[in-house]
């Protein structure tokens, strides 16, 4: 699911080295998970591009490592709270 993403441009967002579909069209004929795309995604877990403007929210887990192009996208860290006395 995505959170946020640039406005102006298409993003070429990948999973398992294979590029996204819109659901409900079919993925890519011969699509297969690329062994360098492999170390999966966790459900419920926020993913940021490199640069900060794309950030998609894991819907459903599997194998396949999401990436805008070739840049992995890395999970998003969960901000602190200020503590209360």
């Amino acid at each position: 699911m995505v959170v946020a993403a640039p406005g102006d441009a298409d993003v070429d967002v990948r999973c398992g080295g294979a590029p996204m579909v819109v659901a409900p069209e079919t993925p890519p004929e011969g699509a297969a998970l690329d062994p360098t795309a492999s170390a999966g995604t966790l459900l419920g877990k926020r993913y940021v591009s490199p640069t900060g403007d794309l950030e998609l929210l894991c819907v459903k887990p599997g194998k396949g490592s999401l990436a805008v192009g070739d840049a992995p996208l890395s999970v998003k860290e969960a901000k602190q709270l200020p503590s209360s006395d």
